[in-house]
């Protein structure tokens, strides 16, 4: 009975360990997400609309740091972060939205990649 569970017990470390580790994004995607966040921190005119409530800049950009705390785990790469992340409510698939300042919406998936590609555009 001891050696059954022995058994069982090493076969679970296995299975375990033939499970995929998700490695954080590489420094320089870190660095692309983290430049996301502190724009969105940045836009003091804008509001960030979540499941239908207005947030500041500041309160959005916490609120994208602890969302990639929990699921930081899933994005390897800035794009994926405002995919997986910074689009779309996690719990109820509503997107998110950014009211801009002259009071037009837009979606905040297309927001994010707006200023992804400003970044890509700059010399590294």
């Amino acid at each position: 009975m001891m050696r059954r569970r022995l058994v069982a017990g090493s076969l679970a470390l296995l299975g375990m360990a033939a499970l995929p580790l998700r490695a954080a994004p590489p420094a320089h995607e870190q660095s692309r997400i983290e430049r996301l966040i502190r724009y969105v921190e940045s836009q003091k005119a804008i509001k960030f609309i979540r499941n239908g409530t207005e947030y500041t800049a500041e309160d959005a950009g916490k609120f994208l740091r602890g969302k990639l705390e929990a699921m930081g785990s899933e994005v390897t790469t800035a794009r994926q972060f405002i995919k997986r992340i910074a689009s779309r409510s996690s719990m109820s698939g509503q997107p998110y939205q950014v009211r801009m300042a002259d009071g037009q919406t837009v979606l905040a998936e297309n927001f994010l990649e707006d200023e992804l590609q400003r970044i890509e555009r700059q010399p590294s």
